[in-house]
Order: structure tokens, then C-alpha cells, then sequence
């Protein structure tokens, strides 16, 4: 069976009860992380709130007593670009965004990666899309903005870092496109830590030069731990596996759920105020999500 036949059959696949558990896990713990990212900014640089993550994330799954198979070398080079386009560059992009937006407000710009990652499978990598997935798409824009437009009106959110955030989210986008047949040939964790490993050599640099503008404290280092063990080695594994069951189209709809465990940190911990607008729009947008995973028959 072809590459591309594959993965088609695979976003037609019916959505199972363990692939809703493995959406909700990597949802909640992403929806967390740029809480944590912001307790981490507290004492560290961006650079080295990055390399933290990418570290102690890339410790935690290569911990796993897990044999995986050896990785084709007609397959680094995919398991590297992985680790750029999931790992490196985006992770780099949330901790410098946050400097001037808030934790929800990125969670939110998180959830368009939907859309992107639609647009990407139809521009480079020729997967076609069934017209009910797409639907769920737009619904769940229509209650994204209903839950963004009041947030930016009072955050007065700085255009630097929305375009930081949506950059990360599209190279996102690319990534997941190249994790599903990767996770399908090698599992899930083989592939994470592999691309983990690559990301931690990239960001080293990144990493040394934070060490200048950083002081300490116990709390952000405890942040950037539980941000690198759970938001990066246990989530990106959850969603790999994902990825590999549903495909990516399907795997994205994980940000539709992030602005709802972003916003109860934030009326949790931080005294938030939620408008009825971002109540509806939640509404929506779950509504988008189990719209997005339906499936109809697109051709083959």
C-alpha cells in the first residue's frame, strides 16, 4: 500500500474511544503549557525556558525502557525535519510571544491550526479533505472568534506576538503531516524522542545565550520541568499516536480544546473574568471539533 493511500484510508478511519482519550490527554496537558511557560518567563529567558522544555522532555521519554525499531536512513532526514517543524522552532516562537500576550490568548491562536493544517495537506502534501471535516473547520473558527474578539479588545494584544504564535502554529501544521506515516512505521515514542533529541541540539544555542538575561527560583524551574516532562515528552507522544490512528487533519483539532484549559487556569489561578461570548464560543467550538471528526468518502 502506497504512502499516500495509507494515509488517506487512515483519515477515513472511524474515531475510536481510545483516540478521544488520547485527544483529551494531549489537549489538557498543551492546554496547560502556556501557563507554564509563563510561570517559567517569572526567572528565565525565552531561549532557555525553550531549551528546558526541549531538554527535560526529550529525558522523560528517552527514561521509557521502550526498543523501538532502528530508523531507516532514508528517514532521518524526516525525523529531523520533525524535530524543526514540531519541536525547535515553534517551541522557540510561544515563551518570546508571551513576553507580549497572554497565556489564553495564545492557547486561542493555537486553535487555528486546523485550518492550516487543511491548507497545508491540500498545498504540499495532496490529501484531500472530506467536505463535513471542513465544516467542522469553519464552525470551529466561527466560535474561536467569538471567544477572541472581546479577549483582544481588553488585552490589547501585541501584533509581534500573535504573529510569532501563528508562525509556530504553522509549522505545526507541516509537522503533523509528517509524523503520522512516521509514527505508523516506528510507534510513537521512537520517533518523539529521536526528534526530541535533534530539537535539544538545535536549541542549545538558544539555550546559553538565555543564560545571561536569567536569575532562579524554584517555582519556574518546577514549571519548565513539569512544561518539558508533560507538555513535550508525554504530550507530543500522545499525539504522534494520534496521529498515527486518525491522521493529521483530525490530530489538529487537539488545539480546538487547548482555549478551554487555558481559560480555567486563568479564572482558576488568575482571577480571569469570561464573558458570555467566550462561554458561546467554547460551545462552538466543541461543536467544530466533533464535527472534524467525522469522515465521508473523499475519492482515493
Amino acid at each position: 500500500m502506497s504512502e499516500s493511500r495509507e494515509t488517506l484510508e487512515v483519515e477515513n478511519s472511524k474515531f475510536q474511544l481510545l483516540d478521544w482519550g488520547l485527544l483529551a490527554g494531549a489537549a489538557g496537558i498543551w492546554g496547560a503549557s502556556f501557563f507554564f511557560i509563563d510561570i517559567g518567563l517569572e526567572a528565565f529567558a525565552p531561549g532557555l525556558v525553550t531549551f528546558f522544555r526541549i531538554a527535560f522532555g526529550c529525558i522523560t521519554l528517552w527514561l521509557i525502557p521502550i526498543k523501538g525499531p532502528k530508523i531507516e536512513q532514508a528517514d532521518r532526514k524526516k525525523v529531523m525535519m520533525l524535530g524543526v517543524t514540531w519541536m525547535a522552532f515553534p517551541l522557540s516562537m510561544f515563551p518570546v510571544a508571551q513576553q507580549w500576550i497572554n497565556s489564553s490568548m495564545t492557547g486561542m491562536l493555537n486553535s487555528a491550526m486546523p485550518v492550516f493544517t487543511v491548507l497545508v495537506g491540500l498545498s504540499m502534501f495532496k490529501i484531500p479533505t472530506a467536505a463535513i471535516q471542513l465544516f467542522g473547520v469553519a464552525t470551529g473558527l466561527a466560535g474561536l472568534f467569538l471567544i477572541g474578539i472581546p479577549e483582544v479588545t481588553t488585552d490589547g494584544t501585541n501584533a509581534i506576538g500573535v504573529l510569532l504564535v501563528v508562525l509556530a502554529v504553522l509549522s505545526y501544521a507541516v509537522a503533523v503531516h509528517i509524523a503520522g506515516p512516521l509514527q505508523r512505521k516506528y510507534g510513537a515514542i521512537p520517533v518523539v524522542r529521536n526528534a526530541l533529541l535533534f530539537a535539544v541540539i538545535l536549541s542549545i544555542p538558544y539555550g546559553v545565550v538565555g543564560v545571561i538575561d536569567s536569575g532562579f527560583a524554584w517555582g519556574p524551574m518546577i514549571a519548565c520541568i513539569a512544561l518539558g516532562a508533560g507538555g513535550t515528552g508525554i504530550a507530543y507522544t500522545l499525539a504522534a499516536e494520534l496521529n498515527g490512528r486518525v491522521g493529521a487533519v483530525r490530530t489538529s483539532i487537539v488545539t480546538y480544546l487547548i482555549p478551554i484549559i487555558a481559560v480555567f487556569l486563568g479564572v482558576l489561578f488568575r482571577d480571569d473574568s469570561i464573558t458570555i461570548w467566550a462561554i458561546i464560543g467554547t460551545a462552538v467550538v466543541l461543536l467544530g471539533a466533533f464535527l472534524t471528526t467525522l469522515t465521508q468518502k473523499t475519492g482515493s
